[in-house]
Protein backbone atom coordinates (compact mmCIF):
# COMPACT_ATOMS: atom_id res chain seq x y z
CA UNK A 1 0.00 0.00 0.00
CA UNK A 2 1.69 3.24 -1.12
CA UNK A 3 0.15 5.45 1.59
CA UNK A 4 0.01 3.59 4.91
CA UNK A 5 -1.78 4.28 8.17
CA UNK A 6 0.77 6.26 10.16
CA UNK A 7 1.05 7.08 13.85
CA UNK A 8 3.55 9.87 14.42
CA UNK A 9 4.24 10.12 18.14
CA UNK A 10 0.50 9.65 18.63
CA UNK A 11 -0.67 9.20 22.21
CA UNK A 12 -3.83 9.67 24.22
CA UNK A 13 -4.38 10.97 27.76
CA UNK A 14 -7.71 11.51 29.48
CA UNK A 15 -6.63 15.19 29.83
CA UNK A 16 -3.25 17.01 29.66
CA UNK A 17 -2.11 15.75 33.07
CA UNK A 18 -4.40 12.73 33.22
CA UNK A 19 -4.18 8.99 32.88
CA UNK A 20 -2.38 7.66 29.80
CA UNK A 21 -4.66 5.54 27.61
CA UNK A 22 -2.07 5.05 24.87
CA UNK A 23 1.62 5.83 25.12
CA UNK A 24 3.00 7.94 22.23
CA UNK A 25 3.88 5.61 19.39
CA UNK A 26 5.38 5.67 15.94
CA UNK A 27 3.84 3.09 13.68
CA UNK A 28 3.27 2.47 9.98
CA UNK A 29 0.62 -0.08 9.01
CA UNK A 30 0.90 -1.32 5.43
CA UNK A 31 -0.18 -4.96 5.66
CA UNK A 32 -3.54 -6.12 4.32
CA UNK A 33 -4.53 -7.77 7.62
CA UNK A 34 -3.37 -6.26 10.92
CA UNK A 35 -4.56 -7.55 14.29
CA UNK A 36 -4.29 -5.94 17.71
CA UNK A 37 -4.46 -8.13 20.82
CA UNK A 38 -4.18 -7.45 24.53
CA UNK A 39 -6.09 -7.54 27.79
CA UNK A 40 -9.17 -5.43 28.43
CA UNK A 41 -8.07 -1.86 29.09
CA UNK A 42 -4.73 -2.30 27.30
CA UNK A 43 -5.51 0.39 24.70
CA UNK A 44 -6.73 -1.70 21.76
CA UNK A 45 -9.97 0.19 21.14
CA UNK A 46 -8.20 3.51 21.69
CA UNK A 47 -5.69 2.64 18.97
CA UNK A 48 -8.44 1.63 16.54
CA UNK A 49 -10.53 4.73 17.17
CA UNK A 50 -7.54 6.90 16.32
CA UNK A 51 -7.46 5.45 12.80
CA UNK A 52 -10.72 6.95 11.61
CA UNK A 53 -10.77 10.02 13.82
CA UNK A 54 -13.42 8.80 16.25
CA UNK A 55 -10.76 9.78 18.77
CA UNK A 56 -8.05 12.38 18.22
CA UNK A 57 -4.57 12.02 19.72
CA UNK A 58 -3.82 14.37 22.60
CA UNK A 59 -0.22 14.45 21.34
CA UNK A 60 1.33 13.61 18.00
CA UNK A 61 -0.69 12.84 14.89
CA UNK A 62 -2.35 10.05 12.93
CA UNK A 63 -2.57 10.08 9.13
CA UNK A 64 -4.44 7.73 6.79
CA UNK A 65 -3.20 7.73 3.20
CA UNK A 66 -1.56 11.07 3.86
CA UNK A 67 -4.64 12.67 5.44
CA UNK A 68 -4.27 13.88 9.02
CA UNK A 69 -7.21 12.79 11.16
CA UNK A 70 -7.24 16.13 12.97
CA UNK A 71 -7.38 18.43 9.95
CA UNK A 72 -8.88 16.08 7.32
CA UNK A 73 -11.31 14.14 9.47
CA UNK A 74 -14.15 14.06 6.96
CA UNK A 75 -11.85 12.76 4.22
CA UNK A 76 -10.45 10.11 6.57
CA UNK A 77 -13.91 8.90 7.59
CA UNK A 78 -14.88 8.51 3.95
CA UNK A 79 -11.96 6.13 3.41
CA UNK A 80 -12.09 4.27 6.75
CA UNK A 81 -15.13 2.24 7.79
CA UNK A 82 -15.56 1.24 11.46
CA UNK A 83 -17.43 -1.82 12.75
CA UNK A 84 -18.22 -1.76 16.48
CA UNK A 85 -18.34 -4.74 18.82
CA UNK A 86 -22.08 -4.25 19.39
CA UNK A 87 -23.84 -3.85 16.03
CA UNK A 88 -26.89 -2.23 17.63
CA UNK A 89 -24.72 0.80 18.34
CA UNK A 90 -24.63 1.53 14.60
CA UNK A 91 -27.91 0.07 13.30
CA UNK A 92 -30.22 3.03 13.83
CA UNK A 93 -32.96 2.78 11.21
CA UNK A 94 -36.17 0.71 11.40
CA UNK A 95 -34.89 -1.89 8.89
CA UNK A 96 -31.63 -3.15 7.48
CA UNK A 97 -32.39 -1.83 4.02
CA UNK A 98 -32.88 1.66 5.44
CA UNK A 99 -29.61 1.41 7.37
CA UNK A 100 -27.72 0.61 4.16
CA UNK A 101 -29.52 3.40 2.30
CA UNK A 102 -28.60 5.82 5.09
CA UNK A 103 -24.94 4.87 4.69
CA UNK A 104 -25.19 5.43 0.94
CA UNK A 105 -26.45 8.99 1.38
CA UNK A 106 -22.83 10.07 1.80
CA UNK A 107 -22.36 9.22 -1.90
CA UNK A 108 -25.15 11.67 -2.83
CA UNK A 109 -26.97 9.12 -4.97
CA UNK A 110 -30.61 9.65 -6.05
CA UNK A 111 -33.06 7.81 -3.78
CA UNK A 112 -33.89 5.22 -6.44
CA UNK A 113 -30.24 4.44 -7.02
CA UNK A 114 -29.67 4.18 -3.27
CA UNK A 115 -32.44 1.62 -2.93
CA UNK A 116 -31.15 -0.44 -5.85
CA UNK A 117 -27.60 -0.36 -4.57
CA UNK A 118 -28.72 -1.23 -1.04
CA UNK A 119 -30.35 -4.35 -2.43
CA UNK A 120 -27.11 -5.27 -4.20
CA UNK A 121 -25.12 -4.83 -1.00
CA UNK A 122 -27.52 -6.98 1.02
CA UNK A 123 -27.42 -9.72 -1.62
CA UNK A 124 -23.61 -9.63 -1.63
CA UNK A 125 -23.60 -10.45 2.08
CA UNK A 126 -26.37 -13.03 1.81
CA UNK A 127 -28.86 -11.13 3.96
CA UNK A 128 -31.24 -9.68 1.37
CA UNK A 129 -34.03 -11.85 2.82
CA UNK A 130 -33.68 -9.84 6.04
CA UNK A 131 -33.75 -6.44 4.35
CA UNK A 132 -37.12 -5.32 5.68
CA UNK A 133 -36.89 -6.76 9.18
CA UNK A 134 -36.13 -4.77 12.29
CA UNK A 135 -32.57 -5.13 13.58
CA UNK A 136 -34.08 -6.12 16.93
CA UNK A 137 -35.67 -9.18 15.31
CA UNK A 138 -32.33 -10.46 13.95
CA UNK A 139 -29.89 -12.81 15.62
CA UNK A 140 -26.56 -11.51 16.89
CA UNK A 141 -24.78 -12.94 13.87
CA UNK A 142 -27.26 -11.42 11.42
CA UNK A 143 -26.92 -8.04 13.10
CA UNK A 144 -23.12 -8.11 12.91
CA UNK A 145 -23.15 -9.08 9.24
CA UNK A 146 -25.70 -6.33 8.56
CA UNK A 147 -23.46 -3.82 10.35
CA UNK A 148 -20.55 -4.96 8.20
CA UNK A 149 -22.68 -4.55 5.06
CA UNK A 150 -23.72 -1.04 6.13
CA UNK A 151 -20.10 0.02 6.64
CA UNK A 152 -18.84 -1.52 3.41
CA UNK A 153 -21.70 -0.17 1.28
CA UNK A 154 -19.68 2.97 0.53
CA UNK A 155 -16.58 0.90 -0.35
CA UNK A 156 -14.03 2.42 2.06
CA UNK A 157 -10.36 1.61 1.46
CA UNK A 158 -9.81 0.54 5.07
CA UNK A 159 -12.03 -1.41 7.45
CA UNK A 160 -11.46 -1.11 11.20
CA UNK A 161 -13.28 -3.75 13.27
CA UNK A 162 -13.34 -3.71 17.08
CA UNK A 163 -13.76 -7.30 18.28
CA UNK A 164 -16.19 -8.15 15.46
CA UNK A 165 -16.73 -11.77 16.56
CA UNK A 166 -16.98 -11.35 20.34
CA UNK A 167 -20.77 -11.66 20.57
CA UNK A 168 -21.08 -14.44 17.98
CA UNK A 169 -21.65 -18.17 18.27
CA UNK A 170 -19.27 -20.61 16.59
CA UNK A 171 -21.08 -20.71 13.23
CA UNK A 172 -21.40 -16.95 12.90
CA UNK A 173 -17.86 -16.46 14.15
CA UNK A 174 -16.64 -18.59 11.25
CA UNK A 175 -18.92 -16.77 8.81
CA UNK A 176 -17.72 -13.33 9.91
CA UNK A 177 -14.07 -14.37 9.73
CA UNK A 178 -14.63 -15.76 6.24
CA UNK A 179 -16.28 -12.53 5.08
CA UNK A 180 -13.43 -10.42 6.48
CA UNK A 181 -10.82 -12.69 4.90
CA UNK A 182 -12.40 -12.21 1.48
CA UNK A 183 -12.40 -8.41 1.50
CA UNK A 184 -10.21 -6.32 -0.79
CA UNK A 185 -9.91 -3.62 1.88
CA UNK A 186 -7.07 -3.33 4.34
CA UNK A 187 -8.50 -4.66 7.61
CA UNK A 188 -7.30 -3.67 11.08
CA UNK A 189 -9.07 -5.54 13.86
CA UNK A 190 -8.95 -6.39 17.54
CA UNK A 191 -9.90 -9.74 19.03
CA UNK A 192 -9.62 -11.94 22.10
CA UNK A 193 -9.84 -15.00 19.83
CA UNK A 194 -6.22 -15.99 19.31
CA UNK A 195 -7.11 -18.34 16.44
CA UNK A 196 -8.61 -15.33 14.68
CA UNK A 197 -5.48 -13.30 15.45
CA UNK A 198 -3.40 -15.95 13.69
CA UNK A 199 -5.18 -15.11 10.43
CA UNK A 200 -3.45 -11.71 10.26
CA UNK A 201 -0.20 -10.85 8.53
CA UNK A 202 0.96 -8.69 11.41
CA UNK A 203 -0.11 -8.60 15.03
CA UNK A 204 0.47 -5.94 17.66
CA UNK A 205 0.39 -6.84 21.35
CA UNK A 206 -0.67 -4.04 23.69
CA UNK A 207 -0.13 -3.93 27.42
CA UNK A 208 -0.98 -0.98 29.66
CA UNK A 209 -1.19 1.39 26.70
CA UNK A 210 2.12 0.34 25.14
CA UNK A 211 2.97 -1.84 22.15
CA UNK A 212 5.11 -4.57 23.71
CA UNK A 213 5.36 -6.77 20.61
CA UNK A 214 4.96 -6.12 16.89
CA UNK A 215 5.52 -8.91 14.40
CA UNK A 216 4.20 -12.03 12.67
CA UNK A 217 0.98 -13.42 14.10
CA UNK A 218 2.46 -16.73 15.33
CA UNK A 219 5.20 -14.98 17.28
CA UNK A 220 2.84 -12.32 18.63
CA UNK A 221 0.33 -14.86 19.92
CA UNK A 222 3.11 -16.88 21.56
CA UNK A 223 4.42 -13.71 23.22
CA UNK A 224 0.94 -12.77 24.45
CA UNK A 225 0.34 -16.22 25.90
CA UNK A 226 3.60 -15.95 27.81
CA UNK A 227 2.77 -12.42 28.93
CA UNK A 228 -0.51 -13.71 30.36
CA UNK A 229 1.12 -16.74 31.94
CA UNK A 230 -0.77 -19.02 29.58
CA UNK A 231 2.09 -20.46 27.53
CA UNK A 232 1.70 -24.21 26.90
CA UNK A 233 3.71 -26.48 29.13
CA UNK A 234 6.70 -28.33 27.64
CA UNK A 235 5.57 -31.35 25.67
CA UNK A 236 2.06 -30.03 25.03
Amino acid sequence: MPDPIEFRGAGVRTHPEGRILLEPLDLSLTEQRVCVIGANGSGKSTLLRLINGLLLPTEGAVAVHGNDTRTMGRTVRRSVGFVFTDPLSQLVMPTGREDVELSLRTLRLPSGDRRERAGQVLRRFGIDHLADQSSYDLSGGERQILALAVVLATEPRVLVADEPTTLLDLRNDARMRSLLAGLDQQVVFTTHNLDFALESERTLVLDAGRIVFDGPADDAVAYYRELCGCAPSPGQ
